[in-house]
C-alpha cells in the first residue's frame, strides 16, 4: 500500500517514512537539473539575492516550501492555446546535483527530491537533518510518468533551454519508492556494501 503524499507536505509525515516504502505524491511541484541548482545556489543560498531576481526568489521560496524538486529534463509539446504539456517527464541522474542538494533542501523548505540513481552523504545528512527524503522515480518509464503530470502551471528560466528550466507543475499521484530517508538510511548505500562484499567473497574464492 502506497503511502499518498500531498503538497505542501508535512514534515512529519516525511520523517514517519522509511527506505522500500512506496509513496505516491499530489500537488504543485517543481523540477530543476544542473542549471536550476546552481542558479538557486549561486543566487538566494549564498546570497545576498541579486534585485533583478528577487521577484524568482519570491516565487520559490513560496513554491518549493514543503514541496518537491523533480529531476527531470522533460520532452514537452507547446499546445494550440499556447499552454505546455509534457509528452516524456522520465528522472535525470540525480548524483550531479549533490554538491547543491542540501543547501537547496535547508534553504527551500523542500520535502522531497525526486530523480534516479540515489545521492550521496552531503544529502542524505540534509535529509535527516532537514526532513526531507528522496524519492526513486521509475527509470525507463517517461511517458507513464508524463500522465501523472496534469497540468504545466508556469515555467520559468527557460533561457536555460527546456531541459534545464524551472517547470512548475501539478502532478497527481506521482508513484515513487522511498530509497533515501530523514533517518539517514539510504538503499543506494545498503546495495552498494552488500554488491562490495559480494565482490570481495567472488575475487577471494
Amino acid at each position: 500500500m502506497s503511502n499518498r503524499l500531498t503538497v505542501p507536505i508535512p514534515e512529519d509525515q516525511i520523517r514517519a517514512l522509511k527506505v522500500g516504502e512506496s509513496v505516491t505524491l499530489s500537488g504543485v511541484i517543481f523540477t530543476g537539473r544542473d542549471a536550476a541548482h546552481k542558479y538557486m545556489v549561486e543566487n538566494f543560498v549564498k546570497g545576498p539575492c541579486p534585485a533583478s531576481e528577487q521577484a524568482m526568489y519570491d516565487i520559490l521560496k513560496k513554491g518549493l516550501a514543503g514541496s518537491a524538486i523533480y529531476h527531470c529534463g522533460p520532452v514537452v509539446r507547446k499546445r494550440d492555446d499556447g499552454k505546455y504539456e509534457f509528452v516524456a517527464a522520465g528522472p535525470t541522474t540525480s548524483i550531479r546535483e549533490e554538491p547543491y542538494q542540501a543547501d537547496v533542501i535547508g534553504h527551500f523548505g523542500v520535502r522531497a527530491v525526486i530523480g534516479k540513481g540515489g545521492m550521496g552523504p552531503k544529502t542524505l545528512d540534509g535529509c535527516r537533518k532537514h526532513g526531507a527524503a528522496y524519492l526513486h522515480a521509475i527509470g525507463g518509464a517517461a511517458t507513464l510518468i508524463a500522465e501523472s503530470v496534469k497540468e504545466v502551471v508556469e515555467v520559468y528560466k527557460l533561457e536555460f533551454g527546456v531541459p534545464e528550466a524551472l517547470w512548475m507543475i501539478r502532478v497527481e499521484d506521482f508513484p515513487c519508492v522511498v530509497t533515501m530517508d530523514a533517518h539517514g538510511h539510504s538503499l543506494h548505500d545498503e546495495v552498494l556494501t552488500a554488491s562490495q562484499t559480494k565482490l570481495e567473497k567472488l575475487l577471494a574464492g
